[in-house]
């Protein structure tokens, strides 16, 4: 899975100790500062999105090297079976069902109740965003609104959540359910990356206010979800890998170091060739800077969805 926001040490002592996530694509495990927060054998990760002047810095969902290889693995093997090729049907449209959870405290847009008019502006953004270079649209198929005291706010990686998604999860592999409402941790999202094995854990969480209409400052123009999504699609963040060689498994995203927050204009944190990516979906910057998926990512994510999803 992957997060936008950072969760504190304690708080994630706390989440690990009270997971129970049957049949979810990722287990948390207890994990020092620095270290991975996913069990390598389990079937899949998760990460998350982080805010600017979250108090944790360390992204307890980044992949270790032998996370990221165990998954290129098993990548590669599935789309050479599928003998997808780096361009096969990039120019073709395919249209994801959308299905949105809305999860409320007590009925109330305060708490969490959000209105239609948010979620087809959202689904607006997706389809801008994945427009100009990649071959997916997005379609909304339902909006289902729950009100339970006990899923909200959403925490990450707990038994309720896990709850929560095996009661409400609906359609196939290819269906992308989205949950919204107030998240545990200062978090701004979280999603499942596609595994061989699509269980009712997959999809994405999104904070409420993150939506267009929202009043996450700098992160309200709908683009946690456009950055959830395409871990959802099988895109690392653009700092994966730090400049190694293999960075974020894609040849046409500049290594970047770290996340980048914000939008610093010419930050170069790699020798390599390319000023950072700080105008990719898949960074940390501010919705305002974020525009692009590189060619490399829209193959990427097609292939994996021929792979995993199709």
């Amino acid at each position: 899975m992957h997060i936008r926001r950072m969760i504190s040490a304690a708080g994630l002592t706390a989440m690990a100790a009270a997971a129970v996530l049957t049949g979810a694509p990722a287990a948390l495990v207890a994990a020092a500062p620095g270290a991975s927060c996913y069990d390598p054998a389990a079937a899949g990760t998760a990460d998350a999105r982080s805010r600017n002047g979250s108090a944790a810095r360390h992204d307890p969902n980044d992949l270790t090297a032998a996370q990221v290889a165990e998954r290129e693995k098993d990548f590669a093997a599935r789309v050479s079976a599928r003998r997808a090729t780096a361009d096969a049907g990039l120019q073709a449209v395919i249209t994801i069902p959308v299905v949105f959870h809305v999860i409320s405290e007590d009925g109330t847009q305060a708490n969490g109740n959000i209105p239609d008019s948010w979620i087809t502006n959202q689904i607006a953004v997706l389809n801008a965003a994945y427009a100009a270079n990649t071959s997916f649209q997005f379609s909304l198929q339902s909006i289902d609104r729950r009100t339970n005291a006990s899923w909200y706010p959403i925490v990450y990686g707990s038994s309720t959540e896990s709850a929560m998604k095996a009661a409400l999860r609906t359609g196939g592999d290819g269906t992308l359910n989205i949950y919204t409402g107030a998240l545990s941790d200062d978090l701004l999202g979280w999603a499942t990356f596609p595994t061989g094995s699509i269980g009712t854990y997959d999809g994405v969480v999104i904070l409420d206010q993150s939506l267009p209409g929202g009043n996450a400052t700098n992160y309200n123009l709908g683009d946690t979800a456009t950055h959830e999504i395409g871990h959802w699609l099988n895109l690392y963040h653009t700092f994966q890998g730090g400049c190694s060689t293999t960075g974020d498994s894609v040849s046409d995203t500049p290594r970047e170091k770290s996340a980048a927050y914000a939008c610093p204009t010419g930050r170069d944190t790699c020798s390599q060739s390319g000023v950072d990516p700080i105008h990719n979906f898949m960074d940390y910057t501010y919705d305002s800077c974020m525009y692009e998926f590189t060619a490399g990512q829209a193959t990427r994510m097609l292939n994996a969805w021929n792979a995993y999803r199709a």
